[in-house]
């Protein structure tokens, strides 16, 4: 064989060597691809599945429910033999969604004879309802928890407990558990269905329970509910979460998205509407997804038809709403709604679309604007608020500031804005975050300028129209007593006599600043 031959065999050989490789190497990656796929189609199926179980596991029985009735009867002739019926205070911390989990807690402490009190030290049980989602809230509750010692000393018998948000992360939990031994009963939001047993179990056994499990959670229809002014009500529609913003802890203790019956949910409102509420806010983390794990084909904007139908006068709010999941046909149902009020909370958190993508928010600031433009477009009087985020982890100035500019460009009545907290747990927690607090506090200062011009010049347009309140109560303003609130939940105070508490009235307006409106009663 010539050299010359020899050496072109060699390169043939190397050539299929090569070939070789690259065939592998193509072959590695193709059943990587492949072994992708099915992942995330076993993920589906799996999420799929857990669906099907968790309606048919989340709804708590008439049997365990009713169970629970027989604790509550325990407890109750366990203190028949007091002249004073017992006493509760209960604090609760956070959002509406805790509002109404309060208000539960509260019904099944009136059902067990207990009447309430706003002062720890004069009561028998003392419940702290929490909210996981900002430290500023966290401190608080655990320098309340720590200065409960103290009534706790002077009154031995007093039971402590912790229940809500916090008390279902398992770092709250444990260090309740070691550092808190006045603490008697820590529950999440999974158990709360189930709080006359555990109360049952802390007077029975005379040790502290913990009921903080990690579970899919449930929806229990039926719990008792003290609801205290009769004007405005709480009505959660669904429970928990899956959106899992990166910032967000909220999944994590309230579990996947479990939808109420629609019918059980259009009962309650009829109920509160014949009792006389006036102001009825339905509440879910996602509002937008209400149904999707429902066989009945009734999503959110078919709920609203479904209660819009019940006469009465009244109006019906929801929160909050998710712009991943907002539509336009949502938008047509309030537009054509009777009962529905013309205001929209619609979360934007922020208006730079690199943050939004790392807040894992599933939308862009052209989708959110897009959504706004529409709703504007039927509703020309809808007031629009919002949530904000400034500071998150990664965050340029150049990025916040897309934030203030999308507040200018939108325009909203009024923000809730917050410099970012981070939360233990969540995926923004472990990000970086080069930014000082003090750099983020000039960023925020320039969002609250922003904003705060707007709603000066937006309350400042309502001077002289006369519109439709509610009066909801008495005003801190001595010069204007009573406090009513517009169909866009716009702070109203004005002169009046107490008796109009209640009702709705007509208001011509005087006078404006950023955060509320002043006006009379239009006689």
């Amino acid at each position: 064989m010539s050299r010359k031959a020899s050496l072109q065999g060699r390169q043939h050989v190397k050539s299929f060597e090569k070939l070789g490789i690259t065939a592998a190497f193509c072959l590695v990656l193709v059943l990587l691809l492949w072994y992708d796929i099915l992942v995330k189609i076993a993920l589906i199926i799996t999420l799929l599945e857990e669906q099907n179980l968790d309606r048919n596991d989340v709804l708590i029985s008439g049997e365990a429910l009713e169970r629970q009735r027989e604790f509550e009867k325990k407890i109750q002739a366990m203190f028949a033999t007091r002249e004073a019926h017992p006493a509760a205070c209960v604090d609760t911390f956070g959002c509406q969604q805790n509002v109404a989990d309060g208000q539960q807690i509260m019904g099944m402490l009136e059902t067990m004879g207990f009447t309430f009190t706003d002062k720890p030290e004069d009561a028998d049980v003392v419940i702290l309802n929490t909210c996981a989602v900002r430290e500023h809230a966290e401190d608080r509750v655990f320098g309340n928890l720590g200065a409960l010692t103290h009534t706790k000393k002077a009154n031995p018998e007093q039971v402590i407990c912790l229940c809500g948000c916090m008390a279902q992360e398992e770092r709250v939990s444990e260090r309740v558990k070691k550092s808190y031994p006045h603490v008697n009963l820590v529950f999440g939001p999974h158990a709360l269905w189930k709080f006359p047993e555990l109360l049952w179990q802390v007077y029975e056994k005379r040790k502290r329970v913990f009921s903080v499990s990690d579970e899919h959670g449930s929806i229990a229809e039926g719990i008792p509910i003290v609801r205290e002014d009769g004007i405005k009500a709480w009505v959660s529609i669904m429970y928990g979460c899956n959106n899992f913003c990166s910032y967000c802890i909220v999944p994590y203790v309230r579990g996947r998205e479990r939808s109420r019956d629609p019918e059980c949910v259009v009962q309650e409102v009829r109920s509160l509407v014949e009792a006389g509420y006036k102001d009825i806010t339905l509440l879910g983390q996602n509002v937008n997804s209400y149904g999707n794990d429902l066989p009945t084909g009734v999503d959110f904007s078919e709920l609203l038809k479904k209660i819009d139908a019940i006469p009465g006068d009244y109006l019906i709010r929801f929160m909050s709403s998710h712009p991943k999941d907002a539509t336009h046909k949502l938008f047509d149902t309030m537009a054509s709604s009777t009962h529905v009020a013309r205001q929209l909370h619609l979360p934007f958190q922020s208006g730079n679309d690199r943050v939004l993508k790392e807040m894992n928010r599933r939308y862009t600031r052209a989708q959110y604007t897009e959504l706004v433009t529409y709703a504007r477009s039927k509703m020309p009087e809808l007031v629009i608020t919002s949530d904000v985020i400034i500071g998150f982890p990664g965050e340029t100035e150049s990025e916040a500031m897309d934030t203030v500019s999308l507040v200018k460009e939108i325009g909203f009545d009024a923000l809730f804005t917050f410099i970012y907290s981070p939360r233990p747990g969540t995926k923004a927690a472990a990000m970086p975050d080069p930014a000082s607090r003090e750099e983020k506090q000039t960023w925020f200062d320039a969002l609250l300028d922003a904003q705060n011009e707007h709603s000066a010049a937006v309350h400042k347009g309502y001077i002289g129209k006369t519109l439709r309140c509610l009066v909801d109560g008495k005003s801190d303003d001595e010069v204007f007593p009573l406090s009513a609130r517009t169909e866009g939940n716009r702070l109203v105070r004005f002169k009046g006599d107490e008796s109009l508490i209640g009702q709705f009235v007509n208001i011509k307006i005087t006078d404006s600043n950023t955060w509320a409106l002043y006006g009379e009663t239009d006689a």
